[in-house]
């Protein structure tokens, strides 16, 4: 799986002003991204060695604040060999975190918002602050940027992220970012066309039910075309990178 995720780093370069975005899920065949509210029981072991292997790969890692809160988010690069691989690559030894939430909804208690060696860059339409956080944290609001106003449609009252990664690009030096959803952030994306690659887990599985898929948006009209890059399988489960067609 190392190689699988050392490919990314390769095509990621920054373009249009803003970094390279891949996104990074695992589905049960049938399409669903949760089993029990979680997404833990979907994966397997090399599941979760290539998901590690992503993050070790790129500047930074972006995800919802549901997300974060749900999952208990914690360090992102825990394992001391990766964070040596990271820094001797040039990278800094933890990817920076990037969290979006457009009404603060974060939990100060989560494991990454107390880990004081983690860099958190919150983007909000929110002016509250999260008070007794550990971890070093920078919020990007609209008054930071040209347009960072929720799009009306969007029941999360997601924010526009395509100016928020401008500016994060231009004052973190960010050329990639990983995105874990959910996916109403993943919808987001799409619809700014922000998307440049998916890495996609399909699992043997089949949880039914009307939990979430990857992407939850209005209809993307055209749907978005895909390009197969590569495909491997590990245990039944197949690992499937996409370049998505601009």
């Amino acid at each position: 799986m190392r190689d699988a995720a050392a490919a990314l780093r390769d095509d990621a370069e920054p373009h249009g002003g803003r970094p390279y975005v891949a996104v990074n899920f695992a589905a049960t065949a049938d399409g669903r991204i949760t089993v029990d509210g979680r997404s833990g029981p979907i994966g397997n072991e090399a599941d979760r060695e290539l998901f590690h292997e992503l993050r070790a790969q790129v500047d930074a890692v972006m995800v919802g604040a549901g997300t974060v809160n749900t999952e208990r988010y914690g360090r992102l690069v825990r394992d001391e060999e990766r964070r040596e691989r990271r820094s001797a690559a040039g990278l800094e030894a933890d990817p920076l975190a990037i969290v979006v939430s457009a009404r603060l909804m974060l939990e100060p208690d989560v494991p990454l918002l107390q880990d004081g060696d983690s860099r958190v860059v919150i983007v909000t339409s929110s002016d509250d602050e999260l008070e007794g956080v550990r971890a070093q944290v920078e919020y990007v609001r609209p008054a930071d940027v040209a347009d960072l106003g929720a799009e009306p449609h969007d029941r999360a009252a997601m924010l526009r992220v395509g100016p928020a990664l401008k500016l994060i690009h231009e004052r973190h030096s960010v050329g990639s970012v990983m995105c874990e959803g959910g996916s109403l952030l993943n919808g987001s994306l799409l619809r700014e066309e922000l998307v440049d690659e998916l890495f996609l887990s399909l699992a043997p599985k089949l949880a039914a039910g009307d939990g979430p898929t990857i992407v939850s948006s209005p209809p993307l009209d055209p749907p978005v075309g895909m390009e197969l890059v590569s495909a491997h399988e590990g245990g039944g489960h197949l690992f499937l990178r996409y370049h998505l067609q601009a």
